[in-house]
């Protein structure tokens, strides 16, 4: 078991408290003092040194002096420090811990006045200065922030905490009961593990709420969905199925007879003679027209096929000419090129004459070259002959050098001159070429043109197929034909038309009996909807009361399951009590966590002394399960008459009228210190 105690703490300019040290030397103390002087900010500075909070867990709050009129009083330090033992049943090791709040002030350039810059917060562990991380990692080895306000604050676990969070941390400390333990301690739920198919019992739960919700809707549309089947089937007075069917049959035979005549009469002999001789007279006037075409059309189609031959031939003639144009032109381009190159060389050529001639009169300078540049003496003679030597050397290398380049430039410039003619000679080829076939060219296009003249000559020539004598007899015989065939269809339409008319009329009631039919089909099918509905309305009903068994069971199940946690929490705690579960109106239970004392819940009608043994108890309970006891601070200490026992320290806040200033007692010798 770790112990934290708390040996001394010291306020400075916190939240009103100019400056005040309270020593407990890890001994149980107690801190009197009127209303507002200053008490549970002591219990403050504590949570905020170490955690950067109030004691009700707010992080925004304010900590600096005010003077009388309520105004903050600038650049001074608020500081919180602390000393506590820690003993982790091993070794004791103290661990002093202090933190600075302050302001911020900084002087710009060019100006008088201080400006504030916000605040700043300094650090230290056992009077060494460290970085906020540092700091945290250091309380956090000792305890975490969780577990720390659960047991230094009697009202942190029921008045903060969440009820779900209180109820998950009392199954934690007690130690969960498994669904199989508690089936086996119910002989009536031994049903339920085949039920639940390897699923907990809230996830049961949901697949029976699902379930339920599903059979209910599907329950309530049965009957809807029934009426509207009967109030949608139709009227059968008078309607027989099988009278219905012997007279749609009747009226079939009657309609086929009826379209029996109607063909008859359309397939006449002397119409189809007729048609006969039509389709005869039409292949006489296709093979008249294809002999009046060929006799007429042969000379226009040999001249088109001609032009055609002569147009592609002109076409032929004038992309070689501009092909050839394109080659002259690209003659043209490098030829320009090559002069630009033979231009530059010329202007070479001359720059190194001028540079031969100039290098050619250099003179070896004997006032220059035969003194020592050091001592200005006169060089020995086999020094002036070797620099003589070297002059010469250079200067001939330097004009041989000239004179091969010069020579490359002329090779060159011949060699560029040499092209540029072959280049010209070749455009006046292909000048030459280009001139030729533009003649050719020009022949053709005048070829062109005159076949195209014949072609419209020869064609206004032709003489239409509409004055072919033969054609126009043949036309003639063919509309005498079709005027016959008219003659006789008109009364054979007539008689037709008779028939239809009573065909159309069988028909008509042919429809009206086949319409009663399907209203007998309909009203069959209607009942046999019905009746599959309320089939499936028993099979619902029985699904409902086979999931409402389960549920009982399930309910049951939690019943059991309560009981035994419930029994089992409350056994680690020697005063608090525990209810976690709430029976509903529909026989349910709902998950709670409520923290009752003699039948009396926490949260209406516990006074306030039991609430505080009640949270000392809970964080006995709590202290053993983390291993870990702290310091508690008890705020409104005055309404217990009694605290219980318990091993942690503790430092009663006791409001106390007659103290104007905070008075301190430790359990041992009383002994006060004044604020």
């Amino acid at each position: 078991m770790k112990s934290i105690k708390l040996l001394n703490l010291k306020l400075t300019n916190f939240k009103g408290i100019k400056s005040f040290e309270l020593f407990t030397d890890g001994k149980d103390t107690k801190v009197f003092g009127e209303n507002a002087v200053g008490k549970t900010t002591l219990f403050d500075g504590f949570v905020w040194l170490l955690f950067n909070k109030d004691s009700n867990n707010n992080t925004n709050f304010d900590i600096k002096t005010l003077d009388s009129e309520g105004n903050v009083i600038h650049r001074l330090n608020h500081e919180v420090e602390a000393n506590l033992l820690i003993n982790d049943g091993l070794t004791k090791t103290e661990l002093t811990l202090k933190k600075v709040f302050k302001e911020k002030w900084t002087k710009p350039r060019g100006q008088i006045e201080h400006v504030f810059g916000g605040h700043t917060t300094d650090y230290y562990i056992n009077e060494v200065p460290s970085k906020k991380k540092e700091y945290d990692d250091a309380i956090a080895e000792v305890v975490s922030e969780d577990v720390f306000k659960l047991l230094t604050s009697p009202s942190e676990f029921n008045n903060n905490l969440h009820w779900t969070k209180r109820r998950e941390l009392l199954l934690e400390i007690a130690g969960d009961i498994t669904d199989e333990d508690v089936i086996k301690s119910n002989q009536d739920l031994a049903k339920l593990l085949d039920i639940l198919n390897g699923n907990s019992i809230e996830d049961h739960k949901k697949i029976i709420a699902a379930k339920r919700r599903e059979i209910n809707e599907r329950i309530k549309e049965i009957p809807t969905r029934v009426d509207e089947i009967h109030r949608n089937m139709p009227d059968l007075t008078g309607l027989n199925e099988a009278s219905t069917k012997t007279q749609i049959d009747k009226l079939s035979f009657e309609i086929e007879e009826k379209n029996e005549q109607i063909n008859s009469i359309k397939n006449g002999s002397e119409v189809n003679e007729i048609k006969k001789k039509i389709s005869d007279i039409d292949l006489q006037i296709a093979n008249v027209r294809n002999e009046h075409t060929q006799n007429e059309q042969q000379e226009v189609f040999k001249l088109k096929t001609k032009l055609q031959e002569e147009q592609s031939n002109h076409q032929i003639l004038q992309n070689d000419v501009r092909n050839l144009m394109q080659q002259q032109e690209m003659n043209k381009q490098r030829i320009n090129d090559f002069e630009r190159q033979m231009q530059q060389l010329r202007e070479e050529f001359i720059l190194n004459q001028e540079q031969y001639k100039e290098h050619e009169a250099l003179q070896f300078n004997h006032d220059e070259e035969c003194v020592c540049p050091t001592c200005e003496q006169d060089l020995p003679q086999d020094k002036v002959d070797e620099a003589v030597a070297k002059f010469n050397t250079n200067k001939s290398d330097l004009l041989e050098k000239i004179k091969n380049r010069q020579a490359e430039i002329n090779k060159e410039g011949i060699a560029l001159k040499e092209k540029v003619e072959q280049l010209q000679n070749e455009n006046v080829t292909l000048q030459d070429e280009i001139d030729k076939i533009t003649a050719q060219g020009k022949k053709k296009a005048e070829d062109v043109k005159a076949l195209e003249e014949k072609i419209a000559k020869a064609e206004s020539t032709v003489k239409p197929i509409e004055e072919n004598e033969q054609y126009i007899k043949l036309t003639e015989e063919k509309q005498a034909l079709k005027n016959k065939i008219n003659d006789l269809e008109q009364s054979v339409q007539e008689s037709v038309n008779a028939i239809h008319s009573e065909v159309t009329g069988l028909k008509e009631q042919q429809n009206k009996l086949q319409i009663n039919l399907s209203k007998i089909a309909q009203a069959e099918t209607s009942k046999k909807r019905i009746a599959e509905l309320e089939t499936e309305e028993k099979k619902l009903a029985e699904e409902y009361e086979e999931l409402e068994h389960q549920l009982y069971l399930t309910e049951e199940f939690t019943r059991t399951k309560v009981n035994m946690l419930t029994e089992n929490i409350n056994s680690k705690f020697k005063y608090a009590r525990f209810k976690l579960f709430r029976e509903q109106i529909n026989g349910g239970l709902e998950e709670i966590c409520e923290t009752t004392y003699e039948g009396v819940p926490y949260s209406s009608g516990l006074n306030n002394a039991a609430r505080i043994n009640v949270g000392l108890d809970i964080i006995n309970t709590l202290s053993t399960h983390y291993g870990v006891q702290a310091p508690i601070f008890v705020d409104n200490a005055e309404s217990v008459t009694k605290l219980i026992d318990i091993e942690s320290q503790v430092i009663s806040l006791v409001v106390s009228k007659q103290d104007k200033e905070l008075r301190v007692e430790t359990k041992e010798n009383k002994e006060s210190e004044v604020a």
